[in-house]
């Protein structure tokens, strides 16, 4: 199975040699690293271009190296959807800049695959690290809040439920078959590329996550995304600031989805109606009235309907956020 590694890159600069490092002395060598720079103003690519030609000059191995430079910015989730087009192996890895992987991450990712054929979509778990690299404490998946019962879900093969609720899979721990890039290109303006392609993956029973870390995951001032801080302070700040335009923009999402799933064959029943009735739940949250008052009948209406639970990210701190929220 060949391996191509999809590596993203702007202003990247102060990290990327780090990151670079830790591709290239992998146990198990990729094939084919792309990188797409979007419009980096520092030296970025020199960089890159740099490392290789020590690494070659050294004897190391060197994958096949394809350069992507885009003139203007596209933004994250283009330059994702840029970089995997480039990509011509059959697993693809996804990598941002900044980010270092534990020397065995594409051995164990081909073994995922290799074990389950029918897999397109798998996402590990990863250690955080500050910015100089030193471990900040706890894991990804702890910073997300990834319950049992989630993790359950996801192994069972029913994460589609839990992926319709919040996305688990950030794209820095992430792998995928390049069928799946060809089942969910065009990717949506409105959509992360991490979280399109989970959703897809999981909107058709393929994909898992693994538990082991694979991936030592940089937390800085510069992320452009990345996970929050799952501290009651900042739970407070996200409950109390004002409500914008958040609902509405789920809401628009949850019909894309379900517009595309519904064109595709092989979604299992159900799945799109329920993409809609989130889409339907969310845009209802956005309607409730600027009043906190007004909010109470038709918020206590979603929650004897079950919304909440179904497809609230945070379930019933949503409901306190609908209830609490400034217009």
């Amino acid at each position: 199975m060949g391996i191509s590694v999809a590596l993203c890159t702007h202003n990247g600069e102060r990290y990327v040699r780090r990151q670079l490092a830790s591709i290239l002395s992998q146990t198990l060598g990729a094939d084919q690293l792309v990188v797409s720079d979007d419009a980096s103003a520092d030296g970025t690519v020199a960089a890159i271009e740099e490392e290789l030609d020590a690494a070659r000059r050294a004897g190391a191995p060197v994958p096949e190296v394809v350069v992507l430079r885009n003139a203007e910015p596209l933004g994250v989730t283009a330059n994702f959807e840029s970089a995997l087009a480039a990509c011509t192996e059959d697993l693809i890895v996804l990598s941002d800049q900044d980010d270092e992987w534990e020397t065995d991450k594409l051995e164990r990712l081909a073994a995922g695959f290799a074990a389950r054929p029918g897999l397109l979509f798998l996402h590990s778990d990863a250690v955080l690290i500050d910015d100089t690299g030193a471990p900040a404490g706890g894991t990804l998946f702890g910073a997300l809040e990834v319950s049992d019962e989630e993790r359950a879900q996801v192994h069972s093969g029913a994460a589609f439920p839990v992926f319709l609720r919040r996305n688990l899979a950030t794209g820095a721990t992430a792998a995928l078959r390049r069928d799946l890039f060809d089942i969910a290109r065009p990717f949506p303006a409105e959509w992360v590329h991490d979280e399109w392609l989970a959703v897809q993956a999981a909107a058709r029973e393929r994909l898992d996550l693994t538990e082991r870390p694979l991936t030592r995951y940089r937390r800085h001032d510069a992320n452009q995304i990345g996970a929050g801080d799952p501290t009651l302070r900042h739970k407070l700040a996200r409950v109390l600031g004002r409500r914008g335009d958040r609902n509405r923009t789920l809401a628009v999402r949850s019909r894309l989805l379900a517009d595309r799933l519904a064109a595709a064959d092989d979604v299992r029943e159900g799945y799109v109606e329920a993409a809609r009735a989130k889409a339907a739940f969310e845009q209802t949250r956005a309607d409730l009235p600027s009043s906190r008052v007004r909010r109470f009948v038709p918020t206590l209406r979603l929650i004897a309907g079950g919304g909440y639970g179904r497809y609230a990210s945070r379930g019933r701190l949503d409901i306190i956020r609908d209830l609490l929220q400034p217009a």
